[in-house]
């Protein structure tokens, strides 16, 4: 995307609003410049940005954000202390508001400590069993046929090539629980060269595009307003196409929470945060982004498709009886209820995305071209650990974990259906890190789509 823009970046960490010549006109003539574009069909799908407007606003908007607020999914247990596996860069952002709290033990709820992937008191207990067996190398021996099963299970489940995604080691050393909602995404002031390798690594590196096509607005010489790069991008198949399109509606949702929860007050007795006009325009605006703004937020609302589809996909695993949303609480049960009411309604959409158009066609080229896919994902997925700025490296990290965890559950379409109504699933499993990544992202996704409209109504009035 656009040289200079990044993971947590632009403007000033202490509070100058970036100067941006701004086209002037009459009113809604800056509405029309970031937005014009975005609306009608959607290239690939066979949706609508309205009717994704419309479901997303005002009805599922408002359920998932109550579901994120509860104990479940706010604490998310991260590493972010894993070397950049690619450069040798230690570097760190200095700026106080790249800086992530963890959480002391004890305000962790039980019933999450206690497991990644315990789903219930019975099945924490029961895990309990199966890892103490393990330690004592006794595993044949001392656990009942159901313990027996239940580490079969997770040993295959942790040897599956299934992932998209490098999953921290939850039990390293390193590995701290994070409370979310006290750590927002939001504007850091992370910014320069290193936030530009970032992404210039995931889209030069990662994303199927040869060196010699070069992508719109990236710096040096040779740009001709995207011509070259959108011809390329039309030939390609339809898999490659929409990994470009994932990654790019990811930058952008990025970029909207930036700009959506920007600095703008920071004094010695308090900060505001709250949304920078100005910014959302440097980053979208159709005149100051050379046409390039429209077609990132239409790559938003491709990435929403993605991840609500397999939101739809995935139902059948939470409506088993014996999985819970376990932390010990007394709401687990509430909260369960309104997980599944969102997951119906995420169903209930009525122009899904149709995973069936890719990876079709002669079974062992298209079987080369999804692990392609995948080890592709995966390596973005490594990428976040050499982000400088831990809170933009958390955000980063869940993120890519809860794209992955999407792309994941597509491409197990048969593993899904096969899942019993009681009993273990052995052949599809997500852990409790999975989960909470899965459901986190799409929050981010959601949120993206809901600011959108708060932005269009600011510049509907502005001159």
């Amino acid at each position: 995307m656009a040289a200079g823009s990044g993971l947590m970046l632009s403007g000033l960490a202490v509070l100058l609003l970036p100067v941006v010549v701004v086209p002037r006109g009459p009113p809604g003539a800056a509405e029309r410049r970031c937005f014009c574009q975005v609306t009608g069909h959607l290239d690939d799908c066979a949706c609508d940005v309205e009717t994704i407007d419309a479901f997303n606003n005002y009805k599922l908007f408002p359920r998932l954000n109550e579901l994120l607020e509860s104990d479940y999914f706010r604490y998310y247990k991260v590493n972010l202390k894993k070397p950049c596996p690619f450069w040798n860069d230690n570097s760190h952002c200095g700026i106080r508001d790249c800086a992530v709290k963890p959480c002391p033990s004890d305000e962790v709820p039980d019933g999450i400590r206690s497991g990644s992937y315990k789903y219930s008191e019975e099945a924490s207990n029961l895990a309990e069993e199966c890892e103490e067996a393990k330690r004592l190398g006794a595993v044949d021996g001392s656990l009942s046929k159901e313990a027996q099963q239940a580490v079969l299970q997770w040993t295959r489940h942790d040897d599956a090539s299934d992932s998209f995604c490098e999953a921290d080691d939850i039990y390293s050393p390193d590995a701290e629980y994070v409370d979310l909602l006290l750590n927002p995404e939001r504007y850091t002031g992370y910014k320069g060269p290193d936030a530009w390798k970032i992404w210039n690594s995931i889209y030069e590196e990662n994303c199927f595009k040869p060196q010699n096509v070069k992508r719109p607005l990236a710096s040096g010489r040779g740009d001709d307003g995207g011509h070259t790069f959108y011809k390329w991008l039309k030939g390609v198949c339809v898999e490659k196409r929409a990994f470009y399109k994932l990654i790019s509606g990811l930058h952008a949702s990025i970029n909207i929470h930036l700009s959506a929860r920007y600095l703008l007050q920071d004094t010695w007795s308090e900060k505001k945060w709250g949304p920078n006009v100005t910014e959302f325009q440097q980053r979208f605006d159709e005149v100051l982004t050379r046409g390039e703004g429209p077609r990132r937020l239409k790559n938003l609302y491709f990435l929403y498709l993605i991840e609500l589809r397999a939101l739809s996909k995935v139902l059948p695993f939470f409506e088993r009886p014996g999985f819970q949303l376990y932390t010990g609480n007394k709401h687990d049960a509430e909260m369960k209820n309104l997980l599944l009411e969102i997951l119906r309604l995420a169903k209930s959409f009525p122009l899904h995305f149709d995973e069936n158009s890719l990876f079709a066609g002669n079974k062992k080229e298209a079987a080369k071209l999804k692990e392609e896919f995948r080890l592709h994902f995966k390596n973005i997925s490594k990428i976040m650990d050499c982000v400088g700025c831990f809170k933009c490296r958390l955000w980063g990290k869940l993120q890519t974990q809860g794209l992955g965890t999407a792309l994941k559950i597509l491409f197990s379409e048969n593993l899904i259906e096969k899942i019993p109504e009681r009993g273990p699933s052995y052949g599809f499993q997500l852990t409790r890190q999975e989960i909470v990544a899965l459901f986190n992202a799409f929050g981010r996704i959601s949120t993206s789509v809901r600011e959108l409209e708060n932005f269009r109504n600011i510049l509907r009035n502005m001159r």
